[in-house]
């Protein structure tokens, strides 16, 4: 495999400008209040389809030579990347088929419909996915983007931050949720090129710390099941090879939270930044409000990586959150 660089990132960044969204770096005193530090959000859930995933899979599906994906793309994810790559395809007027659960959140079905996206459903606990997906390539002839596992998906999705840090260079230390890995991998690779001192620090769900357990081992390990957790878009039973390569590398730390730090942060997120977070979006600003992230002086920079959440879970998520008296929004 090539080697991820900051040029990698710097490129994604050149050929996203025209389509993608720069969403807001967003913060409040109540926030610096809670965390004990300055915080600033990256709302990505504010990009277009709802997540970071655009980012990395236009920037994939429009790398690929044009005879490659004509006849279509193809790619598996619990929604995010759906969305994203059915957006790619309708933008580069290809169609996508996207492989996603069965118990996909119902929102992001209709968003990839809506898209124009051809929707293949599965179960988590007696299919394989990525069988499926390359069952479907084979067949029809279609280019499969992936959801981590790729060089342009890690760049498209590094772009989030190279935007965060020229924003707010001041930023000590850089904190991600790690599913598939891509958007940590990106992140630390602009990151530490930008700023060799700064801190990237990866969230994970506790029940599904794929990341974290093979970081303790030094090698990709893979659970024994499909995590159950909340967090459903970082329910990984193991690293992407390639965004394994550079995690294991460059990240500080991975760190873990619970199904409750992360509605806590959900419910903190829609009070105080009036942003909507899915629990796999939420999961950084949850590491920060838990104080599990080692940090020691000046800026958090935060990614709330995804909004993908339908009203009612939305709604019983943030009111199963600690009630803890918070400051008022300043």
């Amino acid at each position: 495999m090539t080697e991820l660089t900051a040029r990698d990132v710097q490129d994604a960044a050149a050929n996203l400008e025209p389509v993608a969204a720069r969403t807001p770096a967003l913060s409040a005193l109540s926030l610096d209040q809670a965390a004990g530090w300055p915080v600033v959000c990256k709302a990505e859930s504010l990009q277009r389809t709802g997540s970071f995933k655009f980012r990395g899979a236009y920037h994939h599906a429009s790398s690929l030579p044009a005879k490659e994906r004509a006849r279509g793309l193809v790619g598996a994810s619990s929604g995010n990347h759906a969305q994203a790559l059915a957006l790619a395809g309708r933008l580069l007027e290809v169609p996508a088929t996207v492989v996603i659960p069965a118990d996909a959140p119902a929102p992001k079905v209709e968003g990839i419909r809506a898209l124009g996206g051809r929707v293949v459903t599965y179960h988590r606990d007696s299919e394989n996915r990525d069988a499926l997906v390359a069952e479907i390539a084979a067949r029809d002839g279609l280019a499969v983007v992936p959801s981590a596992n790729s060089r342009h998906i890690m760049a498209g999705a590094g772009t989030a931050a190279l935007e965060l840090l020229t924003d707010h260079p001041e930023i000590e230390t850089l904190v991600v949720p790690v599913g598939g890995g891509g958007l940590a991998a990106g992140t630390a690779t602009i990151a530490k090129h930008l700023y060799p001192g700064i801190k990237v620090i990866g969230v994970e769900p506790e029940e599904g710390a794929d990341t974290l357990l093979s970081m303790r081992c030094g090698q990709r390990i893979a659970l024994p099941e499909v995590p159950a957790t909340i967090a459903d878009g970082l329910g990984h039973t193991s690293p992407s090879p390639m965004t394994w390569a550079v995690n294991s590398r460059l990240l500080d730390a991975v760190v873990t939270v619970t199904d409750l730090d992360i509605t806590t942060a959900m419910a903190f997120a829609f009070r105080h930044l009036k942003v909507v977070a899915e629990p796999s979006g939420a999961c950084a600003l949850a590491a920060v409000l838990a104080s599990h992230v080692p940090h020691e002086s000046g800026m958090i920079g935060v990614v709330i990586s995804g909004g993908g959440v339908d009203l009612p879970t939305f709604h019983r998520l943030i009111s199963q959150a600690t009630h803890r008296k918070e400051p008022l929004r300043v």
